[in-house]
Order: structure tokens, then sequence, then C-alpha cells
């Protein structure tokens, strides 16, 4: 349980720092398109993608096997 719950706290934290990321970028640029702006808001989006796509593996590792087991026992 405690891998399950880092794991959701990873994804947490990648959302609120790509939040306050996107804060500043929009402060900085005053809310105009610039390149590099969207590069960094890009990047910062990856981050809590690859932290989602991270819990959903850890997820499956630790609670697929069991729910496996009930589901092959309902047929």
């Amino acid at each position: 349980w405690a891998l399950i719950l880092l794991a959701v706290a990873l994804v947490w934290i990648a959302e609120f720092l790509n939040t306050a990321l996107e804060a500043v970028v929009d402060l900085a640029t005053n809310h105009q398109h610039n390149e590099l702006a969207r590069v960094g808001k890009d990047v910062g989006a990856a981050a809590v993608l690859i932290a989602a796509v991270s819990s959903v593996i850890i997820g499956l590792l630790i609670l697929g096997p069991p729910l496996w087991s009930v589901i092959l026992s309902l047929f």
C-alpha cells in the first residue's frame, strides 16, 4: 500500500509543480505567445503524464495478479 500511496502522491506533486510552472510562465510572458514558454509548458505536462502512467503501472503490478485471480474465479 505504501508504494501505491507514493505513486499517487507523485502524480499530485507533478500536477502541482506543473500548475505552478504554467502560472510563472504566464506571468513572465504576459499571456503572449512565446515558443520557449510553450516548450516549458509541454515539458511540465509530459512530466505529469509520465507520473500518471508510472502510477498505473505500479497499481497493475501490485493489484493486477489478485484482481486477475478474482476475475478468473467468476468464470
